[in-house]
């Protein structure tokens, strides 16, 4: 399938894309919260940039987006038509930087959990998955 974008206006369309505050991380945010937990966000001491962090637990969530984290669902593994040598180097270059920060944030001591785009369709297999990562809140 042919972009029915020009060149320029695709370019502005990405350029627009946040990394912070998405709606996946909002999501995540809102039922962490909701259930009592209180973090940090964006914590750009640590490696990778972790989107939500508990410093007292030393634990960090990174809310990653299937397309440009290479996830191994349907959109995690479309390719673009347009482009996809550039997009192909791109999310490879992602992945790389993922599992580096990955690594040092373990070499430090602090645990990390990774939720998917595609998983927030199921917010209750999340929460059980953040709750039992997280232990109890702090009340």
């Amino acid at each position: 399938m042919v972009d029915s974008l020009t060149r320029d206006q695709r370019h502005r369309v990405m350029a627009n894309i946040k990394s912070k505050d998405t709606k996946p991380e909002m999501q995540v945010r809102r039922l962490l919260f909701a259930a009592g937990y209180r973090y940090r966000l964006h914590a750009v001491g640590l490696p990778g940039t972790p989107d939500i962090v508990f410093t007292a637990r030393r634990k960090a969530i990174f809310v990653n987006g299937c397309f440009w984290h290479s996830h191994s669902c349907p959109n995690g593994t479309h390719k673009p038509q347009t482009n996809p040598e550039f997009w192909e180097a791109k999310r490879a270059r992602t992945v790389e930087r993922d599992a580096q920060a990955l690594a040092l944030l373990d070499g430090l001591g602090w645990g990390t959990i990774t939720v998917w785009e595609c998983g927030l369709k199921d917010m209750d297999q999340v929460a059980a998955a953040l709750f039992s990562f997280l232990g109890p809140a702090r009340t």
